[in-house]
């Protein structure tokens, strides 16, 4: 089993939900059990079905082509993401933080945390279809999502405040990135 690409993914797939954490750590919003629940449950809903969708793909080459494949768009995955993230500086995190909290409570319910799922879901998309595609399994891989995803939120919004301004902050999605760039790297050698 691909234990190491399994959690590689889980973390890769949430430094946006990271972001989002320390973005209203920040501003002092809460998220809470429930609604950071939901996000995970989409998240992991969202992984596994792309994730079997690039499995059965997959099922139509043979095993090695899978893994090639599925590496490389891991891999070109991540270089988009990176060259789309040194064009722009533009605080898309902080914007999509923004858009949540439509009553302005300072608390995100488990309404409005549908739609704040639906926005992380989507990076969970295109980097699991691509694993699908190289054999990994998706009920493990979706585990692994959506146990980061809580973790992430939780720990995000507790520092916020101390992480917002510093390094990890600002290059979360350079970081995410190059962490799909290697696990498709891996992929595609193993």
């Amino acid at each position: 089993m691909h234990w190491l690409t399994i959690t590689m993914i889980g973390i890769a797939a949430n430094l946006d939900n990271l972001g989002i954490g320390m973005t209203y750590g920040v501003r002092k919003v809460r998220v809470p059990l429930v609604s950071n629940a939901v996000i995970a449950l989409m998240s992991m809903i969202a992984t596994c079905l792309s994730m079997l969708l690039g499995y059965y793909l997959s099922g139509l080459l043979p095993a090695y082509w899978g893994n090639l494949i599925g590496g490389l768009m891991i891999i070109v995955l991540g270089v988009w993401g990176l060259v789309g993230s040194l064009r722009k500086r533009s605080d898309t995190i902080a914007q999509i933080a923004d858009d949540k909290d439509k009553n302005k409570d300072q608390v995100i319910s488990w309404i409005e945390s549908i739609s704040l799922g639906f926005a992380l879901s989507v990076n969970c998309i295109a980097s699991s279809l691509g694993a699908g595609a190289s054999g990994v399994s998706p009920w493990f891989t979706a585990l692994s999502v959506g146990v980061f995803s809580l973790a992430s939120i939780e720990i995000g919004g507790r520092l916020g405040v101390r992480i917002a301004h510093s390094w990890v902050g600002k290059y979360a999605e350079l970081l995410g990135c190059l962490l799909l760039i290697a696990i498709g790297c891996y992929e595609v050698v193993v």
